[in-house]
This record gives structure tokens, sequence and C-alpha cells, in this order.
């Protein structure tokens, strides 16, 4: 339930209307990213049935799309990311759907730091826009915010 795939995927971002940190904790490092420890801890119980695996290929495959599309059409800087962390949970279950678990739990503690790092700048942009949230609106931010910026990249 709480690893944000398909069809559970549109609260992740709806989660995101709070405080930035809070945001950054929730999202990068603690609950969505349980669901894909949790199938990679047990991942012996899926090698056996034969469709398991196949049936956890498809969701991260098709939440990992889906999620990265609806992400591009965001103009929330903090939705942006939010979709982005579905997507990328979507290519950890992929992995773990590929029986490659070490791999998916490799992107799980790098995605922790640096989306954590993300949702933090983003945060930091906001406050400094006067709480403008709206990325059409947010052009030329390097040259007001260089650490951000390089941050960000």
């Amino acid at each position: 339930g709480k690893s944000a795939q398909i069809g559970s995927h549109t609260r992740s971002p709806d989660a995101m209307e709070g405080p930035t940190p809070v945001s950054a904790s929730i999202h990068a490092a603690t609950t969505v990213t349980a669901g894909v420890f949790m199938i990679a801890r047990c991942s012996p119980l899926f090698e056996y049935p034969p469709t398991a695996l196949i049936v956890i290929t498809s969701a991260g495959a098709t939440t990992s799309f889906l999620a990265a599309t609806t992400g591009i059409l965001q103009n929330d800087p903090k939705r942006v990311i939010a979709y982005s962390t579905c997507s990328q949970l979507g290519y950890m279950i992929f992995a773990c759907g590929i029986s490659n678990y070490s791999v998916s739990v490799f992107h799980l503690m790098n995605h922790a730091f640096f989306k954590a790092l993300l949702f933090l700048s983003a945060g930091s942009v906001i406050h400094a826009m006067s709480d403008e949230q709206d990325m059409r609106k947010m052009g030329g931010l390097a040259s007001s915010f260089p650490f951000t910026y390089a941050m960000m990249l």
C-alpha cells in the first residue's frame, strides 16, 4: 500500500502539501520506501510463484511510466518531485520484478538522499519566492540563488 504504485499513487503527491521538512522525511526516507524494502526482504517468497514476478514487473513499469508522464505536466515543484518519487519507486519495483533486489535497494538508498535534498531545496526556493508554488513564475533563479541552484543540479 505505501509504495505509491499504480492505483495508490495519486495519494502521494497530495500528501506533499504539508511543510517541506515533513515532505522530505515522508517522501524520501520513510513511508513510501517501505514497500520496496519489504519486497526486497521477502524476495524468496516472490521467486517461487510463476506469475508473482511478472505482476511485480508490470506494476513497476506501468507506475514508472505513468508517474513520470504525469509529473511532466505539473506546475508545482513539490508535486513534480512527488511524482518523480513515484516514478523512481516504479523503477525500484521493476528491478525487484526482474530479481535485481540489490540494485533496487541501492537505488532506494541513493534516492533517499537526493530526493530529501531536492525537497528541501524546493522548499527553500518556494519560501524565497514569497510562497509562490507555480514553476512558470520562477524563471531565472540561478543568478538569485546560486547555492540552491548548484544543490538542485
